[in-house]
C-alpha cells in the first residue's frame, strides 16, 4: 500500500544498520525489497533464546548454507543480542556476506559496549510515512493519527496511540533499564510534551517534576537514543542579531504528541491544528534531508526580539515559514525579512494553506501541497 523511499541508496553488497522507532515499518520494509534473504527475527522467543544462547549459530548456519551473491543477511531488532555482532564482522571480514541489522534503538548496544562493526556498516534511518509515500495522501488524518503506518490508517488511532506508548515506556525504558523510575520517567514525558515545538527550558521542566535539571537532560538524551523525539538547533552563523541558543523540540511523530497533550480532534482554525500543522512539516523537511541522501542540516532562527523563521535548511540555502492560515499577510513574513536582511538566502519560502501560489518580494508563499511536491521532487534542494 505504502512506497517507502528508503532504498538503501550508495549500500551496493555494503552491510549496513537501519534503525527506526517501533512500528515505522522496518520489518515490512526489509522483506519486500530482499524477499529471497535470509531473516533471524529476534522478536521471535525461539530464535532469540536460541541465539543468545549460542551466538555461533549464526556463523555456523550461515557457512553451511551462505547467501547468493548480492543478498543480504537481514537481522530484526538486532539490539536484543549483542553478542552476535562479534559474530556478524567475522562473516563480514571472512566471508564477504553482507547484513542489514534493524533494531529500535542502537543505546543498548552502545551502553553495553557491544561491536558496532568498526565503521564497516553504514547507517540508515526510517522514519514514520511521508506525503510522497501515501496514495490520496489526507492531511486532516495525517494531523490527527500521526505517521506512524497502522494509525495513520485506523479509524480509532487513540487507541493505538495509548498502547503504543504504554509499549515503548515497558519495553524500551523499563526493560533495557534506562529509566529506574519508571512513573517518574512518565511524569518526565508529560511535562516534555508540553515542550515540543517549542524552545526547551530544562529548569522549568524540572520543577515541574520535581528532579534535577541534569535528570532532565539525560532523560532528553533518553528520548532522542531510543528515536522517540529529536531537537532542533539554532541557525548561529555570524549573526548580527542578538539569537536564542536554547534547541527546539520535536516528538518524532505529530500523533504521538498528541496523545501526549490529550489535544483531542485537532480541526481547522485551532491553536493545536497550528502547532500539528508546524510539526507534520518538520517530520517530512527531517525526513528528505534523510532519504534523499543530501543529509542537510535543518535548524530554527529566533532573534532575542522574537523575530523567528521556523526552518532553516542546509547552509542559508532555503528559509521556511509555516502558518496554518489560510490567508498569508505582511505579518507572517516578518521573519523572513529579518532573516534576508542577514544572509543570503536561494529560497525564502512561507507555506501556508493558501489556494494559490503567490510572490510578495522576494518570498514565495507556497499552498502546503505544491511545497511537499517540490520538496520531494527535488526542486528545492539538490
Amino acid at each position: 500500500m505504502f512506497k517507502r523511499l528508503q532504498n538503501f541508496h550508495h549500500r551496493k553488497n555494503e552491510s549496513a544498520f537501519l534503525w527506526g522507532a517501533r512500528q515505522t515499518g522496518k520489518s515490512t520494509l526489509l522483506k519486500g525489497l530482499y524477499p529471497k534473504a535470509p531473516l533471524y527475527d529476534l522478536l521471535l522467543s525461539d530464535e532469540y533464546a536460541r541465539l543468545s544462547r549460542k551466538p555461533q549459530l549464526l556463523r555456523e548456519e550461515l557457512l553451511a548454507s551462505p547467501p547468493p551473491k548480492g543478498v543480504p543477511v537481514l537481522i530484526d531488532e538486532v539490539q536484543k543480542c549483542p553478542a552476535l555482532l562479534d559474530e556478524v564482522q567475522w562473516l563480514i571480514v571472512n566471508q564477504k556476506i553482507s547484513f542489514i541489522l534493524s533494531g529500535s534503538s542502537a543505546r543498548k548496544l552502545k551502553r553495553t559496549g557491544a561491536n558496532l562493526l568498526g565503521g564497516r556498516a553504514l547507517r540508515y534511518e526510517l522514519f514514520p510515512l511521508v506525503s510522497a509515500e501515501i496514495p490520496h495522501f489526507n492531511l486532516e488524518r495525517a494531523l490527527n493519527n500521526g505517521l506512524l503506518p497502522r494509525h495513520y490508517l485506523a479509524d480509532d488511532a487513540q487507541k493505538l496511540l495509548a498502547s503504543y506508548l504504554g509499549d515503548y515506556l515497558k519495553e524500551e525504558i523499563a526493560a533495557e533499564a534506562l529509566a529506574r523510575n519508571i512513573p517518574l520517567f512518565a511524569r518526565f514525558l508529560d511535562a516534555a510534551a508540553f515542550s515540543n515545538g517549542e524552545m526547551l527550558n530544562y529548569q522549568n521542566i524540572a520543577s515541574d517534576c520535581g528532579i534535577s535539571p541534569p535528570t532532565v537532560k539525560e532523560y532528553f538524551q533518553i528520548l532522542e537514543d531510543t528515536l522517540l523525539a529529536r531537537t532542533l538547533p539554532t541557525y548561529r552563523k555570524k549573526p548580527k542579531r542578538r539569537v536564542i541558543q536554547a534547541p527546539k523540540f520535536y516528538f518524532f511523530d505529530v500523533g504521538v504528541a498528541n496523545h501526549l497533550l490529550k489535544r483531542g480532534k485537532v480541526v481547522e482554525g485551532s491553536e493545536s491544528f497550528g502547532k500539528a500543522f508546524e510539526h507534520f512539516m518538520f517530520q517530512e523537511i527531517w525526513a528528505h534531508s534523510r532519504y534523499s541522501g543530501l543529509d542537510y542540516p535543518v535548524c530554527y532562527w529566533r532573534t532575542a526580539s522574537q523575530l523567528e523563521v521556523d526552518f532553516i535548511l542546509g547552509d542559508h540555502e532555503v528559509a521556511v515559514e509555516i502558518k496554518s492560515t489560510a490567508s498569508a499577510d505582511d505579518r507572517h513574513l516578518r521573519g523572513l525579512k529579518a532573516f534576508q536582511e542577514e544572509y543570503q538566502v536561494k529560497e525564502a519560502l512561507l507555506v501556508s494553506r493558501d489556494p494559490k501560489p503567490r510572490k510578495v518580494g522576494n518570498i514565495r508563499v507556497l499552498p502546503w501541497a505544491i511545497f511537499l511536491e517540490e520538496l520531494w521532487s527535488g526542486r528545492l534542494l539538490s
